[in-house]
């Protein structure tokens, strides 16, 4: 994880020193307090917080307050919430709980929280890539005022607001996990995870393990059990990319999870419950697929309820100069350096076909920002291959 401190705040003496032994047994650092009135006292050490763990106070607005007070100081900072039904009431659960990224019950128990604590992790992970810390309008691909491009705008508004599963379609570096990200965060659920899963990437005897988890023994190498990304989703999203890349096998256990809401781990016997919203994608055409018995046409239905097609850059060529300052300004952000493009390179970059896509004209700014650091990019400057 970026940081291995985790932030302690409750009222009740014992029940932090508890949750302290359990965290550090997990090998995690420990800071406590039994409120935040004096943020100084962690100013120092809030850059290496990886999460706070907020216990219940007896006065239910106590609790709010202090949640508010985290949140303003630092709005990325994942919240866990401590449930103790004697001192919170249901209510009072219920009313902040869309804020938190997990909740623990004492008498804490190493599980439960080290499935919070692969949350905190996965959330961490997704900011870092940019999926949660910058605003919607900055997201990469899906700048531009193309027909095209307003279009999807428009499908996500209407889809996000429901749990409806979305199947995102189009070419190889169109921008689909970008798509699926506006989904998740435009939504009720944008609070908890959203969890990518590259089925073509993980091996087919893996893939099982990856999506569902397995216990302890369940095969060679599972020295301990291990949560799914299934469970990581809890409350979330669960982006499915590559979907087409599935063995058929494990698509007949994806569509039983689907439709029953339900699933055991590998090497497991006991049926865990999840609530996950699906946003599935591929580059592959999953009717052709079907016809030629790749994929399952019943899965296919159960997935493509609400289509969304990602055009190729090549037909939207208005948006390449959005596209392009919006990938500089993000090198600058992330003090990578910077560049400007004469209206000649411009237009050479305009005439290009783009097979890569978006993708393709992101590696290419950051190879010329390395070759050209804060200088200016000329026609002849480009690769021979973009100067058409």
């Amino acid at each position: 994880m970026e940081q291995s401190h985790i932030l302690i705040i409750d009222s009740d003496r014992s029940r932090r020193a508890t949750l302290a032994t359990v965290l550090q047994f997990l090998e995690y650092e420990t800071l406590s307090t039994d409120d935040t009135r004096d943020w100084g006292v962690f100013e120092s050490d809030w850059d290496r917080i990886t999460a706070v763990v907020l216990g219940p106070f007896k006065a239910a607005a106590k609790t709010e307050t202090l949640f508010n007070a985290l949140k303003k100081k630092d709005q990325h900072m994942p919240v866990v919430a401590v449930m103790d039904g004697a001192e919170i009431t249901k209510a009072a659960v219920g009313e902040l709980h869309r804020g938190y990224i997990g909740t623990v019950n004492p008498p804490f128990r190493y599980p439960e929280l080290r499935t919070v604590l692969e949350k905190v992790q996965l959330y961490r992970e997704n900011r870092h890539r940019g999926g949660g810390s910058r605003s919607l309008e900055l997201f990469r691909n899906l700048g531009g005022t193309s027909k095209a491009v307003v279009e999807v705008r428009r499908l996500i508004e209407q889809v996000a607001g429901t749990d409806t599963s979305v199947l995102l379609l189009g070419e190889s570096g169109t921008g689909k996990e970008v798509v699926a990200r506006n989904v998740h965060y435009q939504s009720k659920r944008r609070y908890k995870p959203f969890v990518p899963v590259n089925c073509g990437a993980i091996p087919p005897d893996l893939l099982e393990s990856e999506l569902f988890g397995h216990e302890k023994g369940a095969f060679t190498g599972a020295i301990g059990s291990r949560i799914g990304r299934f469970e990581m989703a809890v409350g979330g999203t669960l982006f499915l990319d590559e979907i087409g890349d599935m063995p058929l096998a494990m698509q007949v256990k994806l569509l039983r999870v689907l439709q029953e809401q339900t699933f055991e781990r590998v090497g497991g016997n006991r049926s865990l419950t999840v609530d996950v919203r699906i946003v599935a994608a591929t580059h592959s055409n999953l009717e052709d697929a079907i016809v030629a018995g790749r994929f399952r046409d019943d899965l296919y239905y159960r997935l493509n309820v609400f289509p969304i097609d990602m055009p190729p850059l090549r037909a939207r060529f208005e948006d390449l100069p959005l596209l392009v300052n919006d990938l500089i300004n993000r090198l600058e952000h992330e003090k990578r350096g910077s560049i400007r493009l004469t209206p000649a390179a411009l237009d050479s970059l305009c005439h290009y076909h783009w097979p890569g896509n978006v993708r393709e004209l992101a590696n290419l700014m950051e190879r010329l920002v390395v070759l050209y650091p804060y200088g200016v990019v000329d026609l002849d400057d480009l690769p021979e291959k973009y100067r058409v």
